[in-house]
């Protein structure tokens, strides 16, 4: 949407540029001119665009942003922390999360900005929107890697329980590499190439349902699974998980071991929905900061209740034995589990087009920033993307790792480091001082982002090398 200043003093909307215009229609908003804030009600009136989300769906909207694959690598994550530390470090990243999307709005209520890299503009110029362009463009390439590595995981299972087929089958059309391929080109491309996704928004209600449905069937499954005990020739025994004195069959309170490392980032990567705050925030009716931080912690409640849950009982129907990614644990003949898989598979393979839009126009802006539209750089940008975001899940081993680099890398930078650095150098001095006690919150902040990020880090790179040694020592 282009803002033209007339000579009366309003603001012009250029006809090609209309809210309408799709996803991009708020690219270029920056100034304060194209908003009014009313200090008696703390109400939002932006002059050039009039929100009509209601409460509800924006909290609906944004729950969806934050819902993602993460939630199936949060039983793997219970795991390898133990019920105690990992509710203390789930409920430490919500409330950090919230906190974050609070500098956020903070920071947009001062200059009028909606966008995320737009922030970064107005905070660094170039490169700061170049910055932020760029861990966007990761974390959303990441978000994409797990969606398609959970086609690659469910979707030969799903096929094989429905043709009956052994598990040991080996043909094409159940093999993993192969299946993504087609679902790229078949679906998820063609839904890529369409100039605007505005209606796939209606996918958002599915997805949620779907989730939804996945945490009931978890529940319910904990009471009619046994627990699985490998056995010393490398097989595996059932044994009842309510009388079982089994190590790998028995809840741990806190647990520490390598495996540790991939839990934080796992936790981070599940709360990332920064991005989408401030475009859900110039939709809302009425908008306010106060009024969007409410949806903000209504939807991180909701989730981390929804999250929380998943992790309690996927983690005590499997216990030590509890895989990275969550579905893979359930047998491929079950019903129930085969109607979930199905409804998960659906759902991400749906939002993989949503995801891929923000990075081509990330990528758009920050190669082509003065170019019109063009349908060839529009397609040659997705099928690169999809080319590369391809190759990455067919040769990447495990999601855990997945999980781990994206939640180590640009988690932390989009929930902590960015928001931090955008309220300490966008809000003016003589607002909030730097000495102010909301500023030194904010530096902290930053700081403790930095300590996660090198840490995680570190502790992946470590818990990487001394699994490789151990691999070559076999």
């Amino acid at each position: 949407m282009e803002v033209q200043k007339m000579s009366n003093g309003h603001h012009d909307l250029s006809p090609d540029k209309s809210p309408e215009s799709g996803f991009d229609a708020l690219e270029n908003i920056t100034e304060s001119e194209t908003f009014l804030h009313d200090k008696s009600n703390g109400t939002t009136h932006f002059t050039d665009f009039e929100g009509k989300t209601s409460f509800g769906m924006s909290i609906f909207n944004l729950s969806n942003a934050i819902m993602g694959s993460g939630i199936l690598g949060l039983a793997y994550a219970m795991a390898n922390t133990g019920i105690i530390l990992f509710v203390i470090l789930l409920l430490s990243i919500a409330l950090l999360s919230a906190y974050s999307i609070h500098l956020l709005l903070k920071s947009a209520e001062v200059v009028g900005i909606r966008a995320y890299e737009q922030l970064g503009n107005r905070a660094f110029g170039t490169p700061g929107k170049i910055l932020a362009g760029c861990v966007i463009t990761l974390h959303n390439i990441g978000a994409m890697s797990t969606y398609l590595f959970i086609v690659k995981i469910e979707l030969p299972h799903v096929i094989q329980g429905l043709m009956e087929l052994p598990d040991d089958y080996d043909a094409w059309f159940v093999n993993g590499k192969y299946l993504i391929i087609i679902v790229s080109v078949g679906i998820i491309l063609p839904l890529a190439f369409m100039k605007r996704l505005g209606y796939l928004g209606y996918t958002s209600g599915f997805s949620l349902s779907c989730m939804v449905f996945f945490l009931i069937s978890v529940i319910y499954k904990k009471f009619v699974t046994e627990c699985i005990e490998p056995s010393n020739n490398g097989t595996f025994l059932i044994k009842s998980i309510y009388n079982s004195s089994a190590d790998t069959c028995e809840a741990k309170f806190i647990t520490v071991n390598p495996e540790t490392a991939f839990t934080i980032p796992i936790m981070a990567f599940a709360f990332v929905c920064h991005p989408e705050v401030l475009p859900i925030y110039t939709e809302l009716k009425n908008p306010s900061t106060k009024r969007m931080q409410n949806i903000s912690n209504i939807s991180i409640l909701a989730m981390f209740v929804m999250y929380l849950l998943t992790a309690i009982f996927g983690y005590l129907t499997f216990y030590a034995n509890v895989q990275s990614e969550l579905l893979e644990m359930y047998s491929k003949t079950d019903t129930l589990m085969l109607c979930v898989r199905l409804a998960v598979l659906m759902a991400v393979t749906l939002t993989v087009p949503v995801v891929l839009f923000p990075i081509r126009r990330a990528v758009l802006q920050l190669v082509f920033p003065e170019k019109p539209f063009s349908w060839v750089r529009h397609i040659s940008i997705a099928v690169c993307l999809l080319i590369a975001v391809n190759l990455l899940v067919i040769f990447v081993p495990n999601i855990r790792d997945i999980f781990g680099f994206i939640g180590a890398t640009s988690a932390p930078s989009l929930i902590f480091i960015l928001p931090g650095i955008f309220y300490i150098c966008i809000v003016p001095k003589e607002q909030e001082p730097l000495k102010s006690r909301p500023k030194i919150q904010a530096m902290v902040f930053v700081i403790l982002g930095f300590i996660f990020m090198i840490m995680s880090i570190t502790f992946i790179i470590v818990e990487w090398v001394t699994g490789k040694k151990s691999m070559a020592g076999h």
